[in-house]
């Protein structure tokens, strides 16, 4: 399912016009971002969450050559899913 296909099923499931869904479906989007950039966990029990996580410095190996290069520190995003879905995937 691509973006256009979850705003169609949305607006089928609440019963609105796919242009509010779109809306609804941005304005999450921006939400979870703003939130998750401040470094502010944002969590849908059960269902997902998302945070920033803090990767350090470190020494990686160039495979080809063997020589060692200084990784810098970096912000990335973790999601993680929740429990009710994970048990509704496994079944």
């Amino acid at each position: 399912m691509n973006k256009t296909e979850l705003i169609e099923a949305l607006a089928a499931k609440t019963d609105t016009p796919k242009t509010q869904a779109a809306d609804f479906l941005a304005a999450l989007e921006d939400i979870v971002v703003a939130n998750v950039k401040k470094g502010e966990k944002v969590a849908i029990t059960g269902f997902v969450s998302f945070e920033r996580v803090d990767r350090k410095a470190r020494v990686a190996r160039n495979p080809q050559t063997g020589a060692e290069i200084q990784v810098a520190a970096s912000k990335a995003p973790k999601v993680s899913a929740g429990a009710s879905f994970k048990k509704a995937i496994k079944g």
